[in-house]
Formats: C-alpha cells, structure tokens, sequence
C-alpha cells in the first residue's frame, strides 16, 4: 500500500548506531533457509507450468498464505503503523478499500478468471479478443505496474537495510536485487511460493505477538490505549477522527477508487489463481487470505498503530532534536517492537521486514518475467509456435533484465519519495487492467478496440496525471504549481478507462467485433460455470 511518511533517509542518518546482530542473523537465517527451498524447487521445476504455476496443485490453504503474503508488502506492514502514528483514524480507507477489492475478487472475478485463463491475465481476456494487440496493452500495464512496485520495494529495502545492518545503499540495493533473481530464475513459483508462505507465517505471528505486547500495556483495554493516544498526540482528540491525512474530499475518493479496483487487477495477485487445481479452490484461496488479510489489518490499525502514539512517546531516545522519530515513521513497528518486548523481538521483527520485501520482489518478478516470456516472447512475437525450454530460459533472462533495471532506478530513486510510485502501481493498475478485467468477464458488448482503447487511455492518464501532480510535478521536479491540483489520480483516470471502453466499443462496427461478442456467448458457460458445465 501507500508508505506516506515523505522521505527515506540518506546514507549519513545511520551513521552512529550500532549494528543490531539480532536483526541481521534473523535477516539471514530466512536468507539461507529461503535459498535451500529455492535448490529443492529448481530440481522440480522442469515445465511451463511448474515455473509459472507450481503445476497448480497448491492447496487452498497454501495459495491464501502465498496471497496474503504478496499483498501485505513492506510498504504495507511498515506503513500502516506510520500513518496511524501520523496521521491516526485515515489510514481506516487503506483497509476498508483494500478490503472492498478483495471481496471484489472474490465475489465477481477469482472463479470466472480462473475457469478462462491458463497463466496470466492477458491469458484471460485473448480467450474471446483478438490475442495480439490485448496481449500488448496488458502486457504494458501490467509491466508497468510490476515495475514500479519492484523498485518501490526496493528502494525501501535499501534504506531499511542501510538503517539497521549499518550497510551502504548501493550493497544493499544489490543483495536484495541479486537475491530476488536467484528466488525467480532458480526456482520459478513454486520457490516464490514457499518463500510467501514462510513470510507470511512469520509476519502473522509477530503481528499477533506484538499486538497482544501491545494491548498489555494498557491492561487489555481499547478505551484506555485510544484516551492515551489522544492525550500525547500533536492532533489530540483529532487523532480519532477523519482529516489527518486526507485533507478534502476529492483526494479521497481518488485514493479509495484506485486502490478498490488496484486490488482486484494487480498482476502477481491475478496470477496466483492459476496455481490451484481448479476454481472452486481459487475461490478457497482467495476467501482464506481476505481473512488473514483483514487480521493482520485490524490488528495493525486499531492496536498497534494506534498503541505505538503513547508507548513510543513515552520513549524521548527515539526522537530527535527537531522530534522527529527516527529513521522517519516508517520505522513505528521496528521501534515499537523493541519498546514492547525487547532487542532479540525487534531483531525478529526487522528480519520479518526483510523477509517481506524479499518475498514481495521475488512474487513481482516472477510475474513480469511470465508476462514479457509467455504473453509477448511466446504469443505475440511466436505466435503460439515456441519450444517450452527456449519460453523457460525468456523467462529467466528477463528475470535477471528486471533485476539489473530495478537496481539501477532504485539507485537513481534513492531518498525519494516512494508514496508516488505505489500510487502509480494502483492508479495504473485500477485504471487500464480493471476495465478490461471486469468488462471482458460480464459484458458481452466489449471488443477489442474497446479494450485496447480503454487500457491505453487508462494507463497513460494514469502516469501522465502523476506526474503533473503535486507529488512528482512540485516535491521532485521543483515546480512551483502543480498542473494537476490532486495527489492521487483515480477519480479522473478509473471513470475514463471505463468510459473509454464502453464508448469505443459501443461504436465498433468492424467484423471483429462481431467476432468478439461470438466468443463471449461461445465462453459463457464455461466463464461461468466451470470447464465441466453442461
């Protein structure tokens, strides 16, 4: 999600501190551990399928675990706790809009996506458009997406390592970098898999373990842990209530629609339905890891960032001379772990951190190396007729190509603000796969003009939107007045997407689109119902 706190801090802000040997030999045992699953997935992994899929034979319960880890990336888990630290009761749409898009998912796309696609989501919609050009403009987008969420990561992952294993950002940028390629082109899935479910065991238990810490200082009572909070807080009793982060209506519906709707079209999320046998387990997967998900959100949320305002407060070492926290408020959690129940917790938590972002950039690589490799290499540019081997070793190239790029702009993004990019991801996401996703599913009038020109539109409103804004246009570029007035985007680029694609193939007459609705009625059934419907 959004990590809001303005800045990572530079190279000179660890200077002083002493490496904590707790975090960096937790950080490390989930390294080597997630290496040998890496050597034993990589001798199983010989097909397509297996690297693209795990052969999809996950159980439910394994693909929830490898979901709600995918989802609950580093920006999440350390950004939830500092926007509540900051700006309190607003960062309650992060959760509420997430969750909306996850019973979108659920509901209206896990079964019928899975029953029509083989691998990713272009696979999904070229099933009744013409494969070619939809394989382009999903390819673009979710390209796009992949790539600005990688590097988001891993520019959080160079600062947080640079804070606390005392390691320059360059190194640090690098081990994570060459780290998720060896995950990716060694292991394809089925090591990104296990590697998710490890994470996401151990992020649980320590957002239980640290919340339950939490509550106990404030002898098991809400009321208690909220009237501390406001009484230390700058905003007071206004801790509690709208306005702390969000200051006007528009950027609020702006936020909601892109993440509502980025939820539902993230690419890595999508594919993840394909590594289960069938759509009923799908629907399992996806209704299990709603769950996880809204447990590790409510306890994030209502007890630990809220709970993190008095206890941390109480703690004036962590701040500095201006009273500011330090490391910024991406560190609340890593701060309030050691406050709560000691170094060696802490040092469990940072490696839990580290273990997230690997887990995150692993899943997201993945997908971007099966989207160039399969969507563009095999379908586009082969036309279908390519060697399973030569599609495997695209795969990996483009693997190591995405790795190599993320670096260099991680490098070149460093100390920036990331909130921008991870609203792009949303936005982007929201804005070009959703309209696609959910018209090629449940409307029979959509065609490929339509599609291509509501992705396009979508997606370049999206960027182009950003850029102009207050985030991109004044913080970073140094302009004095943004073009665009509103940080986040979506409430112009989500309703154009739509709009566009409605409009476009309302008005094609040409022999494709015929065609386009043929084969809408031809996949009903199957869409619907399943491969065995009658």
């Amino acid at each position: 999600m959004v990590a809001q706190s303005l800045r990572f801090h530079r190279r000179g802000n660890c200077q002083g501190k002493s490496l904590n040997y707790t975090a960096a030999g937790t950080f490390l045992l989930f390294v080597v551990f997630s290496l040998a699953v890496t050597a034993w997935a990589a001798r199983r992994t010989r097909s397509a399928a297996q690297f693209y899929t795990a052969g999809g034979h996950l159980s439910a319960w394994q693909n929830a675990l490898a979901i709600a880890g995918d989802f609950i990336s580093a920006s999440t888990f350390l950004g939830f706790t500092g926007l509540a630290f900051l700006g309190g009761y607003d960062v309650s749409i992060y959760i509420l809009a997430a969750m909306a898009g996850q019973a979108l998912l659920l509901i209206l796309i896990a079964e019928p996506f899975r029953n029509m696609g083989r691998y990713t989501f272009p696979d999904m919609a070229a099933y009744r458009l013409d494969p070619g050009p939809i394989r382009i403009i999903a390819a673009l987008s979710s390209l796009t997406v992949i790539l600005l969420y990688l590097v988001a990561q891993m520019v959080a992952a160079g600062a947080l390592i640079q804070l606390l294993f005392q390691l320059d950002y360059l190194p640090a940028v690098v081990v994570i970098g060459t780290l998720m390629v060896v995950y990716v082109a060694g292991g394809g899935m089925l090591a990104t898999t296990w590697v998710q479910i490890i994470k996401a065991v151990l992020m649980i238990f320590g957002v239980c373990v640290l919340a339950a810490g939490t509550l106990a200082h404030f002898d098991f009572s809400l009321e208690q842990l909220y009237r501390s909070a406001a009484a230390v807080h700058p905003l007071g009793l206004k801790v509690l209530a709208p306005g702390g982060l969000l200051g006007d209506p528009v950027s609020t519906i702006s936020l909601a629609l892109a993440l509502v709707f980025g939820t539902v079209g993230m690419p890595h999320i999508l594919m993840r339905l394909f590594t289960v046998p069938d759509a009923t387990t799908a629907y399992r997967s996806v209704f299990f890891a709603s769950v996880l998900m809204g447990l590790v959100f409510v306890l994030v949320f209502f007890v630990i960032g809220f709970g993190a305002i008095p206890i941390l407060h109480a703690h004036p070492e962590l701040f500095d001379a201006n009273g500011a926290l330090m490391g910024g408020s991406n560190m609340v959690i890593i701060h309030l772990a050691g406050a709560v129940a000691g170094n060696v917790f802490l040092g469990f938590i940072s490696g839990v951190v580290f273990a997230t972002i690997l887990a995150v950039v692993a899943g997201l690589t993945l997908s971007g190396a099966t989207t160039w490799s399969h969507d563009i290499y095999a379908s586009v540019i082969k036309r279908g007729h390519v060697v399973e081997e030569d599609e495997l070793y695209v795969s990996r190239i483009t693997a190591v190509t995405l790795g190599v790029v993320a670096i260099l702009l991680a490098l070149v993004f460093e100390g920036q603000n990331i909130a921008y990019l991870i609203s792009m991801v949303f936005a982007v996401t929201a804005s070009a796969n959703c309209p696609i996703l959910f018209l090629a599913i449940y409307w029979r009038g959509l065609t490929t003009r339509g599609a291509v020109a509501g992705g396009a539109t979508g997606l370049l409103l999206a960027v182009l939107l950003v850029i102009i804004g207050p985030t991109v246009w004044v913080e970073l570029l140094g302009n004095a007045e943004p073009v665009f007035p509103y940080r986040y985007p979506g409430i112009i680029s989500v309703p154009a997407g739509f709009l566009v694609t409605w409009l476009v193939s309302v008005c094609d007459r040409s022999a494709r689109s015929e065609q386009d609705r043929l084969r809408y009625d031809a996949g009903y059934r199957q869409m619907h119902l399943g491969a065995t419907a009658p």
